[in-house]
């Protein structure tokens, strides 16, 4: 396992760190080191044992509700999509480029109807 330094709040640390897994690792650190910071500086916590564990319930909230989210967005029932509209081969031109368009348009809208996401 390699090991890593890393600063948070100014103070060094030494992780240890899976193979391949750096990246990743000194990504946690950043969003770490990121809420720490401001919590400090907003000034009402002084204690950097209180300020990590601020910071500690602020990260897992926030993931707690990306999940939630994700949770209820693979729940839902996907919207159904509407057959291809057929648009006549004679009318090649500004009337089948139109027709296309709106059926775009209302695929998209069919597509975003349930929580109005694309992914």
């Amino acid at each position: 396992m390699k090991q890593i330094e890393v600063q948070i709040m100014g103070q060094s640390y030494l992780l240890g760190c899976p193979e391949g897994g750096e990246p990743q690792l000194r990504e946690a650190v950043e969003r770490v080191d990121a809420a720490m910071c401001k919590i400090r500086d907003a000034g009402k916590v002084k204690a950097r044992d209180r300020i990590a564990v601020l910071a500690s319930l602020n990260l897992a909230f926030d993931l707690a509700q990306r999940e939630a989210s994700l949770a209820s967005f693979q729940a839902a029932p996907p919207a159904p999509v509407a057959a291809p509209m057929p648009v006549p081969a004679s009318n090649a031109g500004d009337e089948a480029d139109d027709a296309r368009a709106a059926h775009l348009l209302q695929r998209l809208d069919q597509a975003l109807a349930g929580d109005g996401h694309l992914l």
